[in-house]
This record gives structure tokens, C-alpha cells and sequence, in this order.
């Protein structure tokens, strides 16, 4: 392969790192667990993300070798990274972890009130005598 390919695959796998340890400086600085959460998830999903494909590129380009280990990695990483990240938010938020105090918005506790009600009247509808 040309240098052209070296440059990406050394690009992918340097960059993939950068992000790797952008992660961990973000999971030590950033003040409560929702950006922290936020920090782990995408940054270092990311990185990992472009260190695998780059050695996807390297082995199949250099050693001939379609590696699928490398590919379900890829495919894996990228679907529970964010899904976990999303649970662990969300288990924080519904156990009461408060939120930084400089932080503006609060999109969930609205929608959280909503289904609250939604499942009162629910659970009322269903057992009239109970109230």
C-alpha cells in the first residue's frame, strides 16, 4: 500500500488515541456524573471506534486478511458504548444524583412529571376504590 495509507491508518490510530485520553482527562475534570458520563461514552467510544477500524485497514490491507473479530468489535463497541452510557445516566437520574449547580437546562424532569401522572391515572382507572 502506498504511504497515502500508511498516513490514514497511523492518522486513525493516533487520533483514536487522543480521544482515548481526552476521555480520561474529561472523566477526571468534568464536575458531575452526567458529563462525566457524557465523556466516557463519546470521546472514548470514538477513539476506540478509529484505533479498531485503523487496524481493520492494516490487516486487511498489508497482511491481506478481512479480519471479522475487528468488524464485530467495531459493531459491538459502537452500539453498547452509547447504550450503556445511557443507562448509567439514566439510573443516576432516577436515583436523585443532583445535577451541577452551574448546569441550565433540565429536559427530563418534565417529561419525567408527565409519565409520573400518566401512570397515577393509570394505575386509578384500574383500581377505582384505591385513590
Amino acid at each position: 500500500m502506498s504511504q497515502i495509507g500508511e498516513f490514514l491508518i497511523a492518522l486513525m490510530v493516533l487520533l483514536g488515541a487522543l480521544l482515548g485520553a481526552l476521555s480520561a482527562f474529561g472523566l477526571i475534570r468534568l464536575p458531575d456524573v452526567y458529563m462525566r458520563s457524557h465523556a466516557a461514552t463519546k470521546s472514548a467510544t470514538l477513539g476506540v471506534l478509529l484505533i479498531l477500524a485503523g487496524a481493520f485497514l492494516y490487516f486487511t490491507f498489508y497482511l491481506e486478511h478481512v479480519s471479522a473479530k475487528l468488524l464485530l468489535g467495531i459493531i459491538f463497541v459502537f452500539i453498547t458504548g452509547p447504550v450503556a452510557g445511557h443507562l448509567n445516566g439514566r439510573a443516576a437520574y432516577r436515583s436523585g444524583v443532583s445535577m451541577w449547580e452551574k448546569s441550565v437546562h433540565d429536559d427530563l424532569k418534565p417529561a419525567l412529571k408527565r409519565e409520573r401522572e400518566r401512570m397515577r391515572e393509570s394505575s386509578n382507572a384500574d383500581h377505582p376504590g384505591k385513590g
